[in-house]
């Protein structure tokens, strides 16, 4: 298992790759839980603090694949850096102002979400120009699974870590500054300078017109409606159970289990197609998050939270490859920025939704909405498993000027033509 993700970081650029992506996506990996305390401690209520969540993330949503075509067109340099700074600069325009003026916050947090660089699907468009065997590649969609879980588990503990230091508005201040950093990082590294996308049909829709990624998009969606729900029925339980200290170890748990569950999936070579694979983790991870409605003392809770999050990053991980059997040529970095928006609106729903049933239900409905859109999210696989069936065994081919796996012709690995 170690050898596997080793022999991905020794290649060149790689190490540097990875952490640096990592850093510069802490700020929108903490958003959710930074604002959300921020917000309780200007005095503003539940219902506030998920509609501000849903605000920024909705915004991520829009800005995300906008900004991911124009990578596609002109290169990562020229888009992520100033999109960072724009992005840290609004937040901390919000950290700085509060909540009162409202729209002020509102128009803050918002083209803070907007200017989020694609940094995800910028690393992704990056590795196959980096790692040269199709099997390296997808070890690192695995291993990049498994760093975003990273940030998840340790991205909670540093907003509660500079919450207890300094205060809410200097986590949000922080943790954006160095996000400025990780970018940097990234942007400067010779392949992030070299990279250039594949020509590509001119087409309004982009990657939108494979009908397979739309089907992948549409039960992602619900996966994120299930992580962003979790979000906020954690705080009141939090709040009965030990405060801030146990929110944060509740969320950190969360990307403990899906860090543990990406590690280990990423060291096997599967078998079969991806798009079966995908159904059979997505329904595991549903039954995961059913026993949450249990609510037991703080330890158990904390365990219970961790088993739920074993089966996201392996579903994030297959999602990767069946996303770059599915785009066309030359929108690699907007399919990808796609992928990372459904899952943000999702979680922004599911955010959004979840503050209002914790207040008219308490923590225990608020616990029930992660179950019930991991079973969704699986019907809609289930529903759409015609759509998702590729050609060729699987494979996306490159027969045509458009990679379009619907006029397959030889498979091969997609990802390799547009680095």
């Amino acid at each position: 298992m170690v050898a596997g993700y080793l022999e991905i970081l020794r290649a060149r650029h790689a190490a540097r790759l990875l952490a640096g992506t990592l850093v510069g996506r802490l700020p929108n990996a903490t958003a959710a839980i930074a604002l959300v305390l921020f917000v309780r401690a200007e005095g503003g209520s539940y219902s506030l603090a998920g509609a501000l969540a849903a605000v920024y993330g909705v915004a991520n949503a829009v800005g995300q694949p906008v900004l991911g075509r124009l990578v596609d067109l002109h290169g990562q340099p020229r888009i992520q850096l100033p999109a960072a700074v724009l992005a840290a600069l609004s937040m901390a325009v919000f950290a700085l102002c509060g909540t009162d003026p409202l729209p002020l916050a509102y128009a803050a947090v918002a083209a803070a979400g907007l200017f989020t660089p694609p940094l995800e699907g910028g690393l992704r468009a990056l590795w196959p120009s980096v790692l040269r065997r199709e099997e390296q590649v997808h070890t690192a969609y695995a291993m990049d699974a498994i760093a975003q879980e990273v940030m998840f588990t340790v991205g909670p503990l540093l907003v509660t870590l500079c919450v207890s230091v300094w205060s809410e508005r200097a986590a949000l201040l922080v943790l954006n500054a160095v996000g400025v950093l990780g970018a940097l990082s990234v942007v400067l590294s010779p392949p992030s300078r070299a990279w250039r996308s594949a020509p590509r049909e001119a087409h309004w829709l982009g990657p939108l017109r494979s009908p397979g990624l739309l089907a992948l998009l549409g039960a992602f969606l619900f996966v994120g409606v299930a992580l962003g729900s979790i979000t906020v029925a954690s705080v009141p339980y939090a709040d009965e159970h030990g405060g801030d200290a146990v929110y944060g170890w509740l969320m950190a748990a969360l990307g403990l289990g899906a860090l543990a569950g990406g590690t280990v999936y990423g060291a096997r070579r599967w078998s079969g197609v991806p798009e079966r694979r995908l159904r059979v983790l997505v329904a595991l991870l549903a039954l995961c998050y059913l026993p949450l409605m249990l609510m037991p003392g703080a330890v158990a809770m904390v365990l219970l939270t961790v088993v739920a999050g074993v089966f996201l990053a392996p579903s994030i991980a297959c999602a990767f490859v069946i996303v770059d059997r599915h785009a066309p040529s030359g929108t690699v970095t907007e399919a990808f920025s796609w992928l990372v928006t459904t899952f943000t609106v999702g979680a922004s729903v599911g955010t959004g939704l979840a503050g209002p049933v914790v207040e008219a239900g308490g923590a225990l409905w608020g616990f029930a909405v992660p179950g019930a859109a991991g079973a969704v999210s699986l019907l809609v696989l289930l529903a759409t498993g015609r759509v998702l069936a590729v050609p060729g065994q699987g494979a996306v081919v490159a027969g045509s000027a458009e990679n379009d796996p619907n006029r397959a012709a030889e498979p091969r690995f997609s990802s390799g033509d547009r680095a």
